[in-house]
C-alpha cells in the first residue's frame, strides 16, 4: 500500500511523520508533495519518504490520498487531479469546509473521508473526526482509521455536519485553551511573578486539571464543587465568571468557528 500526501505544511507533514510509524506502511511507501523548493530540499533529507513536485509523477501510484492543503486551492487542485486518479483510490481531505459532495464532482472519485484534525497531532495528542462516503468499505475504512491514529486518537462521525462541529470544538479549540492560558498568565505577571514563574504556575496547573480528568469518571462540574468551597477563593473566581457570562461566551465563540465551517462549506 503506498500513501501520497498533497501539502508538506503543519498538518500534512505531521500525518506523513505520523504514518509513517504505522505497521501498515513500510519503508519508502510515503509519499509527499509539494510545490515549494525549500520544502522539497527538506523532504529530500528525510529518508523514509519520497518527494515529488508533479502530480503526474504521483498521483496514479497512490493507494491512498491525503490532501493537506488550504481549502482556497481546493478547486485547482481538485481539477487538475481528476484525470489522474483511478476508481480505487481512496481520497482524504483535511481541507476545512470542503464537502464530499465537491470533492467528488471535482475529482469523479466516489470513495471519500473528510477528516478534521487538531494542531497537538503535531505531537501525537491530536483528535481527527472523520465521515466518509458510502462507497468507502469497511475494512478500506479500518486502514483510514488506523492512519490517523497515528497522530493522536479519532473518531467517526454520522455526517459531514458533525465535521463542521467538530471544528468548532477540537479543530479551532486549542486556541480557546491557549487563550484562557495567555490571560491567566497576564494575570500572575500583573500579580508580580516572574515571566518564567507565570509560565510554570500556568502550564502546570492545565497539565494537573486535565490529567484528573483524564484519570476520573466525575464531569468538570463535579470536580469545580470538589475545589470551590463556600466563600472561598475559588468561590470567588467562579463567581466572577458567571456573573460575566464567561461559560456563554465560550459557547458563542464556538458556534462562531461552527457556522464559518458552514460558510466555508458553501463556497465550493
Amino acid at each position: 500500500m503506498k500513501v501520497l500526501v498533497i501539502g508538506a505544511g503543519n498538518m500534512g507533514l505531521t500525518y506523513a511523520q505520523g504514518m509513517s510509524k504505522s505497521r501498515l506502511l513500510k519503508k519508502k511507501n510515503i509519499m509527499v508533495l509539494d510545490n515549494s523548493e525549500k520544502k522539497l530540499e527538506e523532504l529530500n533529507n528525510i529518508a523514509h519518504f519520497d518527494a515529488f513536485k508533479e502530480l503526474k509523477d504521483c498521483v496514479p501510484e497512490a493507494d491512498i490520498i491525503f490532501l493537506a492543503v488550504k481549502p482556497y486551492h481546493a478547486e485547482a487542485l481538485l481539477k487538475t487531479i481528476k484525470p489522474l486518479v483511478n476508481t480505487q483510490q481512496v481520497l482524504v481531505s483535511i481541507m476545512a469546509g470542503v464537502s464530499i459532495s465537491a470533492i467528488k464532482e471535482y475529482t469523479g472519485l466516489e470513495k471519500i473521508v473528510r477528516a478534521m484534525p487538531n494542531l497537538p497531532a503535531q505531537i501525537g495528542k491530536g483528535l481527527t473526526s472523520y465521515v466518509s462516503s458510502e462507497e468507502v468499505s469497511n475494512i478500506e475504512m479500518l486502514t483510514i482509521e488506523s492512519l490517523l491514529n497515528t497522530t493522536g486518537k479519532s473518531i467517526q462521525v454520522s455526517t459531514e455536519k458533525f465535521i463542521d462541529a467538530s471544528t468548532g470544538i477540537s479543530g479551532s479549540g486549542p486556541a480557546y485553551v491557549f487563550y484562557f492560558m495567555q490571560s491567566m498568565m497576564e494575570a500572575a505577571l500583573k500579580m508580580g511573578f516572574s515571566k518564567k514563574d507565570s509560565t510554570v504556575l500556568v502550564s502546570q496547573t492545565f497539565t494537573g486539571a486535565v490529567e484528573l480528568f483524564n484519570q476520573s469518571n466525575l464531569s468538570p462540574n463535579s470536580w469545580m464543587e470538589k475545589v470551590a468551597s463556600k466563600g472561598g477563593t475559588t468561590r470567588a473566581a467562579l463567581d466572577s465568571m458567571k456573573d460575566n457570562k464567561v461559560n456563554e461566551l465560550i459557547k458563542d465563540a464556538a458556534f462562531a468557528a461552527f457556522s464559518r465551517a458552514v460558510e466555508l462549506g458553501k463556497e465550493y
